[in-house]
């Protein structure tokens, strides 16, 4: 250690002697921890939720879908912005949410002029997720607001050309649809990288006052309208195949006497040609025979006599004895 005396003030001073070789455990050292910083900038992790924009040299070279832990070129070459892309976001249009779960309206958001020139209280959430990364970080500036905007946009320009009544009433389910489709217009011209998943009205209404107490009247007018449409059709639809039914019953049954009718007439032809051969065939005996068989039908219980041509009754053979002592005999 050597001193010395110098200096403006004319202090003394001392020098120190480095221990040899420390310059260059210095310099290693530094040089370890630039390593170690430049290899950690060389990994990065995905959430489940997450996709990675690929910067290299600050241009947009390629996205990370898959989640886990992946390499790239260490800073400043290339560098990572992560977005929530597989993750479903919400935004109100025309009222907000804050912390507590308090709900409180945006009115230059929710009022707005219809086709007839009323004035309507309309408020929407749009879900929405992030469908391409690039175009999501490098075409709008301010997504959530771009899409805020949008979808104002396109909710004016339909409740614009609806009239209040239909729009308060059946009309909702139809404007959702339109104002969904008109919304995906906008995104895809402008290639906003932004997906609309759903779009659903939580009210649509008159502003509060008398106005907004008739037009309920008429809602609940038109409410019961379609209670009582939906009642007849419930009717309808138990009544008509309950009749339906009970017609091809009608038919059917009248189809089977139909057959029924016709297989007796052919049998009656049948037997009345049966009748015919056998009257051809010997013309006195069948005429007598048809003429006691009918005589049998309509006089069942006549006493049958045998007489001469001169109207004296025979005495050769009591029939009646006969018949019942076969009767019997039979029995």
């Amino acid at each position: 250690m050597e001193v010395y005396k110098g200096g403006l003030d004319g202090e003394t001073r001392k020098v120190v002697n480095l221990p040899t070789g420390f310059g260059r455990k210095v310099t290693a050292g530094v040089i370890v921890v630039l390593l170690l910083i430049i290899g950690s900038s060389c990994f990065y992790t995905v959430q489940e939720h997450e996709q990675a924009a690929i910067l290299t040299f600050g241009k947009y070279t390629a996205t990370q879908e898959q989640s886990g832990l992946h390499f790239k070129l260490p800073y400043p070459i290339q560098s990572v912005v992560k977005v929530p892309a597989n993750l479903t976001q919400k935004i109100q249009i025309g009222y907000r949410e804050d912390d507590r779960g308090n709900f409180y309206p945006v009115e230059e958001e929710a009022l707005m002029i219809t086709g007839d020139e009323n004035i309507v209280w309309a408020d929407a959430v749009v879900e929405w997720k992030i469908a391409d990364v690039r175009n999501y970080l490098y075409n709008i500036s301010d997504p959530e607001q771009f899409l805020r905007n949008a979808a104002s946009a396109a909710i004016r320009s339909v409740i614009g050309s609806t009239r209040l009544d239909y729009a308060i009433t059946e009309g909702k389910t139809v404007i959702q649809t339109e104002v969904k489709t008109k919304l995906d217009e906008i995104l895809s011209m402008y290639e906003t990288g932004i997906q609309v998943l759903d779009l659903k009205f939580q009210d649509i209404e008159p502003p509060e006052g008398e106005v907004q107490q008739a037009f309920k009247e008429v809602t609940n007018a038109r409410e019961e309208k379609n209670t009582k449409i939906n009642q007849a059709m419930r009717y309808m639809n138990d009544r008509l195949p309950k009749a339906r039914g009970e017609a091809q019953a009608l038919i059917e049954r009248a189809e089977a006497e139909k057959k029924a009718r016709i297989l007796n007439a052919q049998g009656d032809v049948a037997k009345f040609n049966a009748l015919y051969e056998a009257y051809r065939a010997n013309p006195d005996v069948t005429a007598e025979r048809l003429l006691l068989e009918a005589l049998e039908k309509v006089l069942p219980n006549a006493k049958v006599i045998i007489t001469d041509g001169d109207g004296n009754t025979i005495q050769l053979l009591n029939l009646d004895e006969v018949l019942k002592k076969s009767g019997g005999n039979a029995q």
